[in-house]
């Protein structure tokens, strides 16, 4: 356009509709310029060596915008008319197909992102080398936790809309698909748009959104999610289809493998088997004898020498004589050769043997073939069926454990990914006591067993129950694996998303699985066994099995009855005596009278067992049941011994639903992540109120302002884990939420509590675990929950009394918590009291009664005594003094002093004693044994001359 402006102003001149020839249509190529405002452009000449403007074609007029041609057709610019498009070559006429994926075709760009910054808010280099990786028929996701997008931009004249086929079977990954306009702003989208639902194991599906004209960019982002060391599924992409182009200018060559022989076609088709073509092909063409190939294969191989992974074992049907044998088969399509050195020769067919049984609930006819019962009948598949005797009903049910035949009710089938040789082909095989995977075209295929229940129907006994269990299904497995082999055990209910149950990874004993239905509901159940993930087109891993030796189903709508059951009865006065009815909610059948009676307090029914007082079994310790005996819970209250002291817990306040949070942890990577618990252990009258959720869609709501609720998964149990990868640099606006999971759906009963005191806290203890995550062995997990409600109940042993002083004739007794309190709840202190008093107390009266007594005898009889004293010493002084001279005592006539006769004498103490020793002098003088010296005195003593003493 530039060169014809040049030369139109610069060196032509005037002039309009000039045509100047002189170059070759090799030099150049045709486009249209952009459309205008009343929808018009130019159809311009470009040279395809830059620089080159001499010669080209004078712009002229092209068609309108909303000009297109049909499917199977180009626009050929010369002319601009629509042509058809040659053999060997296709066009969707407005539109355009991308399905070849041997690289990543020009126009798509793979950008990855770490969501992640650095601690210096730098980006990571983690992530350099992940992309989207083209695998030939189909285009992979990164398998890391790196943001992968898939980016395509393209221009629409008119509506339109992109569709494309796509495999999302792991919800680890989080998979969107969005459209921005030219100004990076993000177009309008559903949840369901934006959001890719997932798929199940190995099949594809097709997501389509609408397109506003104008420029589309297109983006397919993924996200992984890998905190637990489990590498994450692929998403897979292919046939992406986009329609609302203008034009296409040309049509597109069939790929290699591919064709289409007659002209305008508007797509290819795969080559059949043992064909190959080149690009472009109009038809195939047929291998050599000693060669081979697959359907779509753009080349033939050479076909190798047959050996033991080219053949399988199976069991012929029962003849009319009850006779079956083991015979071997090629696995098909056949690639080997047999007549060739170092080939194998199938294995000669084995000895007619005799047939094993009938299923449970079947009957053998005289061409040996199982039919089933009748209604109302049993068979234990040996016998003849019978009807149930009275008081009994059959119990309905699927119970498969010969493998003669598949049922008719199972169908088996085999499907790969990137190819379709094995869509012919049976995925297992039966083999007499057990059913097990086959051959398959190649490792990587899903070797698929499905079983379809059309409903459940409890029987009449437990139709009155209100517990969640419909029907349970249980299988005996094991797997042999040498290679990274998976087993999937999935479950699509009325036919709506099948999910994953369970599975298992590589070599597993021989084990029962049981999984129960807790609704009411057309299911289908599927084993898919893969034996290696890695994308090969060889067979090296054939010897790698899995074994299912049964498989049963009970309370199955229209099933069969392998057994009968006994059933509550009416009354013999009602007017259908003998007639089954079902029993209230928590009854059981008595096994004496077949009534109903009611399970003892303290007991809960077995979901699918009424009959005898055992159904009723007990509740754990600590718990209790509910008023319809379904379920076993703790009221939050509970007792425990300990040192001699019984302690009472109330963890009331703990009903509501309670979060732990473990972490954080980190990916290699780099990628944060925690273990939220959501814990919900007493209360709700055994309900499972804690719930954990994957939020992908809720995310997507959130960010779409959007006030849906719908969750892609959740999870009800006591107590659930969920994976949170925190908000901060993810590129969503809140936390994200994945793998949800249940932990414990069954209340066995409560454990003593192991606790400490930290003032003013309790803290309730469970043993901490050294593992990052809550548990060491994924079955045991440990927590740390600290709460004031895990102090016992308060006693009377908590707290002590004080009595005040007496005032006023009235003392007051006020109650004191010990200290520091180690208790809530319970008894509370009690009130404040008071009672009358006296200042003085009666033993203290008593006591200074008696000591005043003793006080005043003991002065009365020291003041009698020492009187009587005197006397006797101023009677002895007068004896002493009428004595002779020479000192001899005369003999006294009287002791007493005759009438008015005045004592001369004084009597002079040669120590003055103290009182007590006049005390103990007078008690001498008792005694007459002793004797006291004394200094007489008297005016005649001059005439005295005595030596001694007396």
């Amino acid at each position: 356009w530039q060169c014809w402006v040049n030369r139109r102003f610069g060196r032509m001149g005037e002039g309009d509709g000039e045509q100047h020839g002189g170059g070759s249509e090799t030099d150049y190529y045709y486009e249209y310029t952009e459309c205008d405002s009343v929808g018009s452009r130019w159809r311009v000449a470009i040279p395809r060596i830059l620089g080159t403007c001499s010669a080209l074609p004078t712009p002229t007029r092209g068609t309108d915008c909303s000009f297109s041609c049909a499917a199977g057709e180009f626009l050929e610019m010369s002319a601009q008319q629509c042509t058809t498009c040659a053999a060997g070559s296709y066009s969707l006429g407005s539109g355009v197909r991308f399905d070849q994926w041997d690289t990543i075709p020009a126009g798509f760009t793979s950008l990855a992102t770490y969501m992640d910054p650095g601690p210096s808010g730098e980006e990571s280099q983690a992530c350099n080398s992940s992309s989207w990786t083209p695998q030939g028929v189909y285009l992979e996701s990164s398998r890391d936790e790196c943001t992968v997008s898939l980016v395509y931009a393209v221009h629409l004249e008119q509506q339109g809309s992109v569709s494309f086929s796509y495999q999302y079977p792991d919800n680890n990954i989080f998979f969107e698909f969005y459209v921005q306009n030219e100004q990076c702003q993000e177009m309008a989208q559903t949840d369901d748009q934006k959001w890719i639902k997932l798929t199940t194991n190995g099949e594809w599906d097709t997501h389509t959104v609408n397109l506003k004209s104008g420029t589309n960019i297109l983006y397919w982002r993924t996200t992984g999610i890998l905190v637990g060391g489990k590498m994450v599924k692929p998403v897979l992409l292919r046939n992406i289809q986009i329609e609302g182009v203008a034009y296409t200018s040309e049509c597109f060559p069939c790929r290699p493998g591919w064709f289409s022989s007659s002209p305008g076609s508007s797509s290819c088709q795969p080559c059949p088997r043992n064909t190959s073509s080149h690009k472009g092909a109009a038809s195939c063409t047929p291998c050599p004898d000693t060669q081979y190939s697959h359907e779509g294969w753009s080349q033939c191989k050479e076909r190798p020498p047959c050996s033991e992974k080219d053949y399988f074992q199976i069991h012929t049907a029962c003849d009319s004589e009850g006779k079956t044998q083991v015979m071997y088969r090629w696995v098909e399509p056949r690639i080997c050769e047999e007549n060739v050195t170092g080939a194998v020769a199938l294995p000669p067919t084995g000895e007619r043997e005799a047939c094993p049984p009938c299923n449970p609930g079947y009957y053998n006819t005289d061409d040996s073939t199982c039919f089933p019962c009748p209604p109302g009948t049993h068979s234990d598949g040996t016998s003849v069926c019978e009807e149930c005797p009275a008081g009994t009903e059959p119990v309905l049910g699927y119970e498969y454990k010969w493998w003669n035949v598949l049922p008719s009710n199972m169908k088996t089938s085999c499907f790969n990914v990137g190819n379709s040789k094995c869509d012919d082909m049976n995925g297992w095989e039966v083999a007499g006591d057990h059913i097990r995977s086959g051959a398959g075209g190649s490792d990587n295929d899903y070797l698929i067993l499905n079983l379809h229940v059309p409903g459940f129907k409890l029987p009449t006994s437990l139709a009155g129950m209100t517990g969640t269990e419909f029907g349970r299904i249980t299988f005996v497995f094991e797997t042999i694996c040498s290679a990274d082999c998976e087993l999937y055990f999935m479950m699509d209910v009325n036919r709506k998303s099948t999910t994953v149950v369970e599975s298992w990874e590589g070599s597993k004993e021989r084990q029962s699985y049981t999984h129960i239905m807790t609704r009411n509901a057309s299911v289908s159940y599927t084993w898919a066994f893969q034996r290696t993930n890695q994308a090969q087109d060889v067979r090296r891993y054939i010897s790698d099995v899995v074994i299912l030796y049964s498989v049963s189903v009970t309370n199955v709508q229209d099933g069969v009855a392998s057994a009968c059951r006994a059933c509550a009865l009416l009354s013999q006065s009602s007017q259908r005596p003998g007639s089954c009815i079902p029993c209230p909610a928590g009854f059981y059948i008595d096994r004496d009278t077949n009534r109903c009676q009611e399970c003892p307090p303290n007991t809960y029914l077995s979901g699918h067992h009424t009959y005898g007082e055992d159904a009723c079994l007990p509740c754990g310790p600590g718990s209790k049941s509910n008023k319809e005996h379904s379920r076993c819970y703790s009221d939050c209250s509970f007792s425990q011994t300990e040192h001699n002291r019984t302690l009472t817990f109330d963890l009331s306040s703990l009903s509501p639903v309670a979060s732990l949070t473990i972490g954080p942890s980190f990916t290699s990577k780099g990628t944060k992540y925690l273990h939220v618990f959501n814990v919900s252990l007493c209360g709700h009258q055994g309900k499972m109120a804690a719930v954990c959720t994957d939020n992908v869609t809720d995310i997507a709501n959130k960010d779409m302002g959007s006030d849906s609720t719908q969750f892609v998964n959740s999870v009800d149990s006591f107590i659930c884990q969920s994976t949170i990868i925190p908000a901060d640099g993810r590129g969503f606006r809140m936390a994200l939420a994945s793998q949800s999971i249940s932990l414990a759906d069954t209340f066995l009963g409560e454990m003593a509590i192991e606790y400490s005191y930290i003032y003013p806290l309790c803290v309730c203890v469970r043993a901490r675990s050294a593992c990052p995550a809550g548990t060491c062995d994924g079955c045991t997990f440990h927590f740390l929950w600290e709460s004031g409600s895990a102090c016992p109940r308060c006693t009377q042993d908590d707290y002590h009394q004080i009595e005040g002083a007496c005032k006023g004739g009235v003392q007051e007794t006020l109650s004191v918590w010990n200290e520091p309190k180690l208790c809530i709840k319970g008894i509370s202190l009690t009130a404040k009291s008071s009672a009358p008093c006296e200042a003085i107390a009666l033993w203290l009266k008593v006591g200074v009664g008696g000591g005043a007594f003793l006080a005043v005898l003991l002065v009365s009889l020291t003041c009698y005594f020492w009187k009587k004293n005197k006397r006797l010493e101023y009677k002895y002084s007068r004896l002493v003094m009428s004595a002779n001279k020479e000192c001899e005592l005369p003999v006294a006539d009287s002791c007493a002093l005759a009438e008015g006769e005045e004592p001369e004498d004084d009597v002079v103490y040669s120590h003055k004693p103290s009182l007590l020793g006049k005390l103990r002098a007078i008690a001498n003088k008792r005694e007459g044994d002793s004797s006291e010296s004394v200094q007489l005195k008297s005016s005649q003593s001059e005439r005295w001359s005595c030596p001694n003493y007396l």
